[in-house]
C-alpha cells in the first residue's frame, strides 16, 4: 500500500504521540509499505520550532524510508485562543499543500490532536478517492475543556464542530481504549465505525536493565539512592506540584529522591516551588536523548504517572505502556475510574492512588520503599503484561490489517468519478 501518515507530531520530538508515529510510519515500511508523512515543523515539547527547522516555509527529508514532508507552523510558547487557532490554521492550511505534492496514497491514516486537520484531510479523501482513517489518541475539545485549557465559549464550540466532523468524515475510527469507544457511541458514532488498537511500547527498546551500574545515576550523584522518576510533559493536566508537596513529606528518608525529568522551561514553576517549600530531595532534570530512555527509566525504584483530578477519565497517558514495559514497580496518581488506572490495575503492575493527593501519593511510595520485594514483583508483573498486551508488533498489525481492508474495498467505497482509473497523478 502507499499510505499517507497526517499526523501534527513527528520524529525528532522526544515524548508524546510523535515517537509512536514514528515507529508506526517505520514500521509499515519494514512490511513493505510505502509511506510518506506530513507533519509539521518539530516544535514540542517546548513549544518553539526547533533551531535547525527555523525560517523555512517547508522542507522535506527522508528517515529509515520514509519521507517526511514538513511545514511551518505558528507556535507560541503560552498559546492562548488566537494564537491556538493560528497554530491549527496553519499547518491545516500549509499541510494541506504538502500532502498534494508527491504520490498519490491508497489511504490516509491521520491523528487527532490537531483536530482541524481534519478539514484537509477530508479534502484530499475527495481529491484522491481514497478511504480515509482517524487515530484517534485525545478527545478534544472535551479534554481541554476539563483541564481549562479551553474556555472561551465560541472556541469550544468550533472545537465541538470539528470534532463532530472529524468523526463523519473518517472512513474509520482506530481508539485506543474500550473508554475511548463509550464516549464515542454517546456522540452517534456507531460502533461498526470503530476499532480498537491500543497504543505500544517497542519491548526490545525498553526493557528491565539492571540498576546497578548504572550511567544515569552516575552522571547525576544518584548511586545510593532510591529513586522515585517521573518523566514526562509537565503541563497543566498532570498536576506534577503534587510531587514537590510528597517529596517534603518524605524528607525524614534520606534515601529516597524524586526524580523529576522535563523540559526546560516547565520545569521553572517546580523550582520555584520546591525553592518556596525549601524542599531538598527532589532533582530537576532536563529531557534525555531518547536513546538514553531506556538507561534513565531502569534508574528507576518506582515509575510515577501523574493526572489532575479534573482530567476526563479516557485520557490515557501513552507512558503507561512504557512504565511497565520498563520493569519498574508504578504509583499512577490518576482519576479513580480512568484508562490510566484501569491499565495499572489490570497489570498488577502497580498502586493506583487519588489525584492531587501529596499525601496518598507519599505513602504509597513509602510503602514500596519500605517492601523492596514487593516492588521487584510489581515491576515483573507490569513488565509480563506489557509484552502480552502493548507490544509494537501486535498493533502494527491491526493497523496493517485495517488499512488493508479499507485499501481492498476502495472499489466499493469510491464512486466511480472519483476512483482510481479516472485520476492521473505523476510519481
Amino acid at each position: 500500500m502507499r499510505i499517507l501518515l497526517y499526523s501534527y507530531n513527528y520524529h525528532p520530538e522526544p515524548i508524546g504521540i510523535a515517537p509512536l508515529m514514528t515507529e508506526l510510519a517505520e514500521g509499515l515500511v519494514a512490511k513493505g509499505h510505502e509511506v510518506r508523512v506530513v507533519t509539521a515543523m518539530p516544535n514540542y515539547p517546548e513549544r518553539k520550532i526547533y533551531p535547525d527547522y527555523r525560517g523555512q516555509l517547508y522542507r522535506e527529508e527522508e528517515r529509515n524510508g520514509v519521507k517526511i514532508q514538513r511545514c511551518y507552523v505558528a507556535i507560541h510558547p503560552n498559546p492562548g485562543v488566537l494564537t491556538r487557532i493560528l497554530l491549527d490554521g496553519s499547518f491545516a492550511l500549509l499541510s494541506f499543500f504538502q500532502a498534494l505534492k508527491g504520490w498519490r496514497p491508497d489511504i490516509i491514516l491521520f491523528t487527532s490532536p490537531s483536530l482541524p486537520a481534519c478539514i484537509p484531510v477530508a479534502l484530499l479523501k475527495l481529491i484522491y478517492g481514497c478511504p480515509t482513517v482517524l487515530s484517534l489518541q485525545d478527545i478534544l475539545p472535551e479534554a481541554a475543556v476539563r483541564t481549562g485549557l479551553i474556555s472561551n465559549r465560541m472556541a469550544i464550540r468550533i472545537f465541538e464542530v470539528l470534532e463532530k466532523f472529524a468523526y463523519a468524515s473518517a472512513t474509520r475510527i482506530g481508539v485506543i481504549t474500550d473508554s475511548f469507544s463509550k464516549n464515542l457511541i454517546t456522540k452517534g458514532v456507531p460502533p461498526s465505525k470503530m476499532k480498537r488498537i491500543s497504543n505500544w511500547v517497542d519491548v526490545h527498546f525498553i526493557s528491565p536493565l539492571a540498576k546497578h551500574d548504572n550511567q544515569f545515576r552516575r552522571d547525576n550523584g544518584l548511586e545510593d539512592k532510591f529513586i522515585v522518576l517521573y518523566s514526562g510533559n509537565i503541563a497543566r493536566t498532570q498536576g506534577a506540584r503534587a510531587i514537590i508537596y510528597a517529596a517534603e513529606m518524605l524528607e525524614h528518608i534520606p534515601n529516597i529522591e524524586f526524580v523529576i525529568v522535563g523540559e526546560q522551561r516547565q520545569l521553572y514553576d517546580l523550582r520555584d516551588l520546591q525553592i518556596e517549600l525549601d524542599v531538598k530531595n527532589v532533582t530537576l532534570l532536563p529531557f534525555t536523548p531518547r536513546e538514553m530512555l531506556p538507561t534513565m527509566l531502569a534508574a528507576a525504584d518506582v515509575s510515577l504517572i501523574m493526572q489532575k483530578a479534573s482530567v476526563v477519565g479516557f485520557n490515557m497517558p501513552s507512558k503507561t505502556m512504557v512504565l511497565m514495559a520498563s520493569g519498574r514497580p508504578i504509583v499512577a496518581s490518576v482519576p479513580e475510574t480512568g484508562s490510566a488506572a484501569e491499565a495499572v490495575r489490570e497489570s498488577n503492575g502497580g498502586i493506583v492512588v487519588e489525584p492531587e493527593k501529596p499525601r496518598a501519593l507519599a505513602n504509597a511510595i513509602q510503602q514500596l520503599y519500605e517492601h523492596p520485594e514487593r516492588c521487584a514483583e510489581l515491576g515483573k508483573r507490569g513488565r509480563a503484561y506489557a509484552v502480552a498486551n502493548y507490544s509494537f508488533e501486535q498493533a502494527l498489525e491491526g493497523y496493517e490489517s485495517l488499512l488493508a481492508s479499507l485499501v481492498d474495498d476502495v472499489d466499493v467505497a469510491i464512486p466511480p468519478v472519483l476512483q482510481p482509473k479516472n485520476i492521473s497523478i505523476k510519481s
